[in-house]
């Protein structure tokens, strides 16, 4: 692939007039981004190597391209001695004209940025792997640099789970260049089966790491581009066009991995204490695949945590009947039968003082 070019610097420099809001995700909990749209252009390179028309349609990056990027705290951005030099710039078009190649980047439990601040890093726009950047990538350009303010959703242990001081954070990003990417419904089917197992796999070393909250990023996404996919192959099995989905899996098959992904999804939740989307997210996937236990299970557990025993006894019953004195179910049984007991022993006292 081919880098974008840059765009023309702008000779005056813009105030801030547009500003976009948003909740990201990071291991330690959800945050809210303000960007502050500054149109602060930061480098000036021709275009003498590349198409104007690719240009125009390449404007912002998409998913699946390569950009090169810069994070820093606002107090290293004002500690700077101002704009970078003519040699500098010469030095970064000349970077920016090579191919750019990701660079790995570890994603660590107590960082809200996880860039390396202050320096170049390339990374591939899509994966999740830098959330709250990537965010802000999707509308910039090339030699473009914006302003950011962070801060956590609620309290608790997010809140003190990062290592940059005070809140709320103030940072800048800065997009030197990129390469062409494609929109989900650009993509063939082939290269959108290839993302849903990148995000599946991504989600399971996460939830492995105790990266909660990015598993289910990763599984949500794997199911954004999973959900449409389905559909089209079994249009084109309907019609017997094999030649367009002859590399992907059956229809079947892609159902099944969809009720995974939902079942995935309905165990974080639950480790997120989300009760009622897991119950939610289980329930589409027992709906998928009936004979999936690890579902009914998480669908027990959920209907347990929203006290809706009926429908947990149900679930449970269910799973034993796929897997019969599976020591989980018979157990979750008997804590129900033990509840619900003790339900209609305080229904009782009440009715008996409202007609004492």
């Amino acid at each position: 692939m081919e880098p974008v070019d840059m765009t023309e610097m702008q000779p005056d420099k813009q105030e801030a007039v547009d500003v976009a809001s948003w909740v990201s995700v990071c291991p330690g909990g959800l945050w809210r981004v303000q960007r502050n749209e500054t149109h602060e252009w930061t480098q000036q390179i021709s275009s003498n190597t590349a198409d104007d028309a690719s240009c125009l349609t390449n404007h912002c990056p998409k998913p699946g391209s390569l950009c090169r990027v810069k994070v820093q705290l606002k107090a290293q951005t004002d500690d700077s001695d101002g704009p970078p030099s003519t040699k500098e710039n010469e030095k970064m078009a000349a970077i920016a004209a090579t191919d750019l190649v990701p660079a790995p980047i570890l994603r660590r439990q107590d960082a809200v940025l996880q860039v390396p601040l202050g320096d170049w890093t390339t990374l591939r726009l899509g994966e999740g792997q830098c959330d709250i950047t990537e965010a802000c990538l999707e509308g910039m350009r090339a030699g473009e640099k914006c302003e950011i303010q962070l801060a956590p959703i609620g309290t608790g242990p997010e809140a003190s789970l990062h290592q940059y001081g005070d809140l709320p954070l103030i940072a800048t990003v800065e997009l030197q260049a990129f390469t062409p990417g494609k929109e989900s419904w650009e993509m063939t089917p082939t290269e959108r089966w290839e993302w849903v197992k990148s995000h599946k796999e991504r989600g399971g070393g996460r939830f492995r790491s105790g990266d909660i909250w990015g598993a289910t990023d990763s599984y949500s996404r794997a199911l954004k581009l999973l959900i449409p996919l389905c559909g089209l192959v079994g249009e084109v099995e309907d019609t017997n066009c094999l030649e367009e989905t002859h590399q992907l899996p059956s229809s079947d098959q892609l159902k099944i991995k969809k009720a995974e992904l939902h079942s995935n999804l309905s165990l974080c939740q639950l480790k997120l204490n989300q009760p009622q989307r897991a119950r939610d997210s289980a329930a589409k996937a027992t709906q998928l695949e009936p004979g999936a236990s690890k579902a009914w299970y998480r669908l027990g557990q959920a209907c347990q945590k929203l006290n809706e025993l009926d429908e947990a006894k149900e679930a449970f019953k269910k799973l034993l009947e796929i897997q019969p004195d599976l020591p989980a179910a018979v157990k979750a049984l008997k804590e129900i039968t033990s509840r619900e007991k003790e339900r209609n022993v305080q229904l009782g006292l009440r009715l008996s003082k409202m007609f004492s």
